[in-house]
């Protein structure tokens, strides 16, 4: 497997689970991934989250993408330092992909979107048939 299998996997399932750490405490939620390409995989969150925060201050970050709908389930975890994003160009594209963040930040007072990417690190598929094996991690 390599980083193209990553890819095309975390766009199937782009429901996943990253991991931020706030301080010594590590948190977790459920996102929708944006979209991954050989660039990177991209999200997008908002000011009124803790999230631009938590990366702030420290952009180490772990995702985990999840197939539940065949048996057996797959799982791709991919670890790396977020990039918070600053090109016009993508908040543009988020728009054009995600027209429901209009009405979200139309108002002036509205809250930010936040764009972030993870372009570097590493990932690993996870089976129960390879649960013991070693790792066979693709570094990106």
């Amino acid at each position: 497997m390599d980083i193209h299998d990553c890819i095309r996997f975390a766009n199937e399932n782009p429901l996943c689970i990253l991991a931020t750490a706030e301080g010594k405490q590590p948190r977790v939620r459920a996102m929708d991934m944006w979209f991954a390409d050989e660039t990177g995989f991209y999200f997008q969150t908002s000011t009124i989250k803790e999230i631009p925060s938590q990366l702030m201050g420290n952009p180490k970050v772990e995702v985990c993408f999840i197939r539940n709908k065949t048996n057996p389930l797959l799982m791709l975890r991919i670890a790396g330092e977020a990039e918070i994003i600053l090109d016009p160009a993508y908040k543009n594209k988020v728009m054009e992909d995600k027209p429901h963040l209009q009405a979200f930040v139309s108002r002036p007072e509205s809250p930010k979107i936040v764009l972030f990417r993870i372009t570097h690190g590493e990932a690993h598929f996870w089976s129960e048939e390879i649960n013991l094996r070693p790792k066979d991690f693709i570094e990106f």
